[in-house]
Parts: C-alpha cells; sequence; structure tokens
C-alpha cells in the first residue's frame, strides 16, 4: 500500500524574517501594512514571502490585531450581463496588496444591499466592503458601519452599466473621425434603450451629427442583437447614402457588417461601420471591427484601491486616463469625397 505524502510545513514568519534579512518584528508590521517601513525592506520582505509562498494565519492575526485581511464585494442580483472584467481587476488589485476578497451577490434593490453591507461590515469578519452598485438606506443615505465602505457605482439594480460605463462621450470621437475622412451621410444602430449607455451614444450621435453640419439618415432603436444591425442595413433604401454606421457595440456591429455584405456592399469600401467594446473577436473578422475599448479592468482596481487606502488610512493612486478609447481597424475607411 502507498505511503501517503507528507504534507508540506507551513513556512513561519521567522523564515520569512531570515530569508528576507529582517527582523520577525519588521515582518509582522509589514504585514499589518502598519507603514514607516524602507521601500528596499518592503521590497526584500516581499520577495522573501514570494519565495516561500507564505501565508499568514488569518484566524490568529485577526485575534492579536483585529485586522482578518478580507475584503467584500458587493454586486446587484446576477443577470446576463457578467461583471467578470470588472471584478478581475478589483480581485487582482487586492490580492495584490495582501488581501482576500468574498464577491457576493444581493438581490433587491439599493436599501436590501445598504443592509447586507451594514451587517458585514459590523461583523468583524470583513476590513471593508466595495460595493459596485448603488447603495442607499431606507432613510435616504449610505449606511453607517465600522468597517470602511466604498461605493463605485458602475452598475445599477439590473447589473446595467451606469456611471463610467455609461459615458457616450466617445461616440463624438468617433463621427469626427469619420467626418475627418470624408463621410457624410451616417446611421446609427443604437442598443436597447433601457441602458443608460443606450441612451448616451444615442444622443451623442445626435448632437454630433447637428453640431458637425452632417446628415444623419435616421436613428434604428435596436436590442443589442446582431439580428438588428443586420435588419437596419438590409432596411436601407438603394439611394439612402449612408456611407457610415456607428452600432452600439460590437455585436450589432457584426450584423451591419453581415447586412452590408449580403447586400453585395463592401465594408469599408461602400460602407464604415463602428462598434463599442472590443469584443475579443472583433480583432479576427474579416474586415476587423473598428471599436472602442472600455477598461473595465481599471474601473473595478480604481474602486479597490479607494477601498485599501480607506482601510489604511491613506491617500488613493488611481488613474485619471480616459476609460474609453477608439480602436481605428479595417471596417473604417474613406468617404466617397476621399475614395
Amino acid at each position: 500500500m502507498p505511503m501517503s505524502a507528507t504534507p508540506r510545513r507551513r513556512p513561519t514568519i521567522k523564515e520569512v524574517a531570515r530569508v528576507a534579512g529582517v527582523s520577525h518584528q519588521t515582518v509582522s508590521r509589514y504585514l499589518r501594512f502598519s507603514g514607516g517601513l524602507k521601500e528596499s525592506t518592503r521590497a526584500r520582505v516581499d520577495a522573501a514571502i514570494r519565495e516561500l509562498d507564505y501565508r499568514p494565519n488569518l484566524i490568529a492575526r485577526s485575534m492579536r490585531t483585529r485586522r482578518t485581511g478580507r475584503l467584500a464585494i458587493l454586486l446587484p442580483g446576477m443577470s446576463s450581463f457578467s461583471p467578470d472584467r470588472m471584478l478581475a481587476g478589483a480581485v487582482a488589485t487586492a490580492r495584490a496588496e495582501g488581501f482576500v476578497v468574498e464577491v457576493l451577490s444581493v438581490d433587491g434593490g439599493p436599501g436590501a444591499r445598504a443592509e447586507r453591507t451594514r451587517e458585514l461590515a459590523d461583523s468583524g469578519q470583513v476590513e471593508g466592503v466595495l460595493s459596485l452598485a448603488p447603495l442607499v438606506s431606507d432613510a435616504g443615505q449610505e449606511p453607517n458601519a465600522s468597517a470602511p465602505v466604498v461605493v463605485s457605482a458602475d452598475l445599477d439594480d439590473d447589473m446595467r452599466g451606469i456611471g463610467g460605463l455609461a459615458d457616450g462621450s466617445v461616440v463624438a470621437d468617433l463621427v469626427e473621425g469619420l467626418a475627418g475622412a470624408g463621410h457624410r451621410r451616417f446611421l446609427h444602430v443604437s442598443g436597447s434603450l433601457g441602458f443608460a449607455s443606450a441612451r448616451e451614444r444615442k444622443q451623442t450621435y445626435l448632437t454630433t451629427v447637428e453640431r458637425l453640419g452632417l446628415e444623419s439618415y435616421g436613428v434604428v432603436d435596436g436590442d443589442w442583437s446582431a439580428e438588428s444591425g443586420r435588419e437596419a442595413v438590409r432596411s436601407l433604401p438603394e439611394d439612402g447614402g449612408v456611407t457610415a454606421v456607428i452600432a452600439a457595440n460590437d455585436v450589432v456591429a457584426a450584423g451591419v457588417v453581415r447586412g452590408a455584405l449580403e447586400r453585395g456592399w463592401s465594408v469599408p469600401g461602400d460602407l464604415s461601420v463602428t462598434g463599442w467594446d472590443n469584443h475579443p473577436v472583433g480583432a479576427y473578422l474579416s474586415p476587423a471591427l473598428t471599436t472602442v475599448d472600455v477598461d473595465r479592468e481599471r474601473l473595478g482596481a480604481d474602486a479597490m484601491r479607494r477601498l485599501v487606502a480607506a482601510v489604511r488610512g491613506t491617500v488613493p493612486e488611481v488613474s485619471d486616463a480616459p476609460l474609453n478609447r477608439i480602436i481605428w481597424r479595417e471596417s473604417t475607411g474613406p468617404g466617397p469625397e476621399r475614395a
């Protein structure tokens, strides 16, 4: 009968101190995030922890220091939309700072989330709570709790993007870029107008076309589906004069391209097409799709940095770079005047 492998002994804080060439009190201070350490010392301790794969005993540490090393992220009830990229950025940031993260989905509106947040923050099980949806109690205020609570309201109760995720201002840059390439008549295929992001992109499109003195064939109110984009193009008259389509997202844009090809129109020769979201497959389509990349990972990471800073009593270092950026690819080209 084969013998079972002997479990690997867990490295101790004194072994970390020996490898780092510091005292175990210094390692303890590093783990408590209490500051006052030179950057070179922090680097040596960090390297030793990684080398030994050291994991603090969270139960023992919490009894001594009242610190658990745990944070919580609160989401509204799950739906078809997945905030995986935002969560990935938030969780990676927390782990890099030495925290364990628990993600909880709470059904109900802001009041239910506020109550759950208060319970978590007062439980002593976590050092802070990050809510990615609005958080207002029945009294109309965010809950008071013993542990820090940071609200980064990027999702509504139905997991639809709000705040930075609903910003449609980059649509103006898309229209301006295409106008600079010689396009004069546009069409917009929107997403479902139940989404703030769809409404913002539609309004920015209409405002920009008017501001630049361009022509709009109109707006087709879609539903985020490829079929809505396909039907919008198939419904255009032969003499409609549209040479550029601003689609609400990459899925709609793919439908627009398909509809154009079914009519014998080339993309971008006859019709330039833009999308939104930088879906991974967009770069591999033929033609590759011009799109807007939304840095959801950074959105989650910045929110988590604010929470970590609140837990430690420091100033968060967050990025002030634009959340959205255009990636110009093969699906857009010169308009008739330039061609």
